[in-house]
């Protein structure tokens, strides 16, 4: 990434989104060191084909700020209200090119161990398709995993989101385990009908 890259114009924060125990919320460089951490976390990432380094987390996190940026919308930092901790992110993100559903906007999420388990997932993406569907007025939106990730997918199903079919990913090799994926999609009149 060039020194173009990084430097990005100035912004008003993204909008901050509330949950009944989230805040979903801009970034702040205290963060880095444990989106870091969490990225290194082979039980987090045991659906990625690896781990990242900790410049690959600093590079994602200079990403995720550009998409604010350009779009209005992105990965927000996750936060607990009852606590005020930092506890991985939910958000928005085009989807990568060369998928069969591409060009489309994607809603995705990674959270800490201690966060697994307990409805944060789908209560901070429900907030996000919210958002997504009224204040961005986004026509639909879809979700991707690897087949085998079935936490994800449960997660998705928990959203109102209807699988559309199965590919292999072209970013992961050949014979790989998480070649296989699945993913759905949401619509914003199927999300109103379900309102």
């Amino acid at each position: 990434m060039s020194g173009r890259d990084l430097m990005l114009p100035l912004c008003e924060p993204p909008r901050e989104l509330t949950t009944p125990r989230l805040l979903l919320r801009g970034w702040r460089e205290d963060d880095l060191p444990i989106f870091s951490a969490m990225n290194a976390d082979p039980d987090v990432m045991r659906f990625f084909p690896d781990v990242m380094t900790p410049a690959q987390s600093e590079e994602m996190l200079a990403v995720i700020r550009q998409r604010f940026v350009e779009y209005g919308w992105g990965l927000w930092a996750v936060e607990r209200r009852d606590s005020g901790d930092f506890i991985g992110f939910i958000g928005l993100n085009p989807a990568p090119e060369r998928l069969p559903f591409s060009p489309a906007v994607e809603i995705g999420w990674r959270l800490l161990p201690q966060a697994w388990g307990q409805g944060l997932a789908p209560e901070g993406a429900g907030r996000v398709l919210t958002e997504a569907f009224t204040h961005f007025a986004l026509p639909a939106v879809v979700a991707f995993t690897a087949k085998i990730n079935h936490p994800s997918r449960r997660v998705m199903e928990k959203c109102g989101m209807s699988q559309q079919g199965e590919f292999e990913h072209p970013r992961v090799p050949e014979l790989h385990p998480l070649r296989e994926h699945v993913w759905y999609r949401l619509t914003r009149e199927h999300w109103q009908d379900q309102g």
